[in-house]
């Protein structure tokens, strides 16, 4: 399939939505932030500084899978169309993008984000670099179609820095729904997925001592007050990192130093906090390939490859339709 045309950015979801669906998830139980909301200009700056931090291992895992078997992804998929969900910088996906050309078969990268900061950053410098490639940023929430269209050439989506671990304990099985409603024949799915470990590995990865996922998670309070006009103060709340071994996932979250009351301004509403009161600002679950591969198939999916890295901390998956890219021998799941 191929990316319509158009002027590169998809309509957002309408602002009064918005509101009322961060208002809801605001004064739910538990309370809860929806972690798109921390992705501002801003905030897509402080994560790259999250993933540079020593202990946040994931993106130099993820690196070191997609510089090892790029070559190998890219000769399975022969992906003419690369479209990078939330890409941010796009550092791995430069290795598979160059991977690809290297195939012969990329004609066109669409890098998405709901920031344009990174990238168009990186597009400045694909087109420098590949100048007979066909970059085309789109301002986009990749949660939504975004306007894929049947016919064409292979398209190869990426999500990549464990972003599908995020969603939860909402929105993983839309997520998928969504995604395979863009694929077609030939078309395939790359994810990013953060594998099952030992807790003290897991809590340092999303608690660091420079305390940049601190900022990263605070960044959301900011965001609500230009957004809704409301009056959090950062000095109300405490980073807070449980891990959740029941679920298997990391609950990041802000916990209240004092009983307070916030006033949002966008809609016309008060809400209370108690003392000690968490709002859940996000989840990381972490998989097994057992896991990953029956929620693919829920989302009529099949796991057509699986790299991890040389730690096996972290796996990289190749996901397709089931009548999509062909099965090749032998299967990753067979290996002994």
């Amino acid at each position: 399939m191929s990316l319509l045309t158009g002027s590169g950015t998809v309509a957002p979801k309408r602002a009064a939505d918005a509101h009322q669906e961060v208002v809801r998830a605001l004064t739910g139980t538990p309370k809860r932030l929806p972690t798109t909301w921390l992705y501002d200009d801003h905030g897509s700056t402080l994560f790259t500084a999250v993933a540079r931090q020593p202990e946040y291992y994931l993106d130099d895992a993820e690196w070191e899978i997609v510089a090892r078997h790029g070559p190998d992804i890219a000769a399975r998929t022969r992906a003419r169309t690369l479209v990078d969900l939330g890409a941010g910088s796009g550092r791995k996906t430069r290795l598979l993008l160059d991977a690809l050309r290297t195939e012969g078969s990329l004609e066109r990268y669409v890098p998405v984000d709901v920031s344009d900061v990174g990238p168009r950053r990186a597009a400045r410098a694909l087109r420098a670099d590949h100048p007979g490639l066909d970059v085309r940023p789109r301002v986009a929430d990749f949660t939504e179609p975004l306007g894929l269209a049947p016919g064409g050439a292979p398209v190869l989506l990426t999500l990549f820095g464990a972003t599908y671990g995020n969603f939860r304990p909402f929105g993983a099985g839309r997520l998928l729904d969504v995604l395979r409603s863009q694929l077609g024949p030939g078309d395939g799915l790359l994810l990013g997925i953060d594998l099952v470990k030992d807790e003290k590995t897991l809590r340092a990865a999303y608690d660091d001592r420079a305390g940049a996922t601190a900022a990263f998670v605070k960044n959301g309070l900011t965001v609500l007050n230009r957004r809704l006009g409301a009056d959090f103060d950062h000095d109300d709340f405490d980073h807070d990192v449980v891990w959740n071994p029941r679920q298997e996932r990391i609950e990041n979250a802000l916990l209240a130093r004092r009983s307070h009351t916030v006033r949002l301004a966008v809609p016309d509403r008060t809400v209370s906090f108690a003392a000690g009161e968490r709002l859940l600002v996000g989840v990381s679950t972490k998989f097994s390939r057992e896991r990953i591969r029956a929620e693919l198939t829920a989302a009529g999916m099949g796991l057509s490859g699986w790299w991890t890295d040389e730690a096996h901390r972290y796996a990289v998956a190749l996901a397709s339709p089931a009548e999509g890219l062909r099965a090749l021998l032998p299967q990753p799941w067979a290996t002994p």
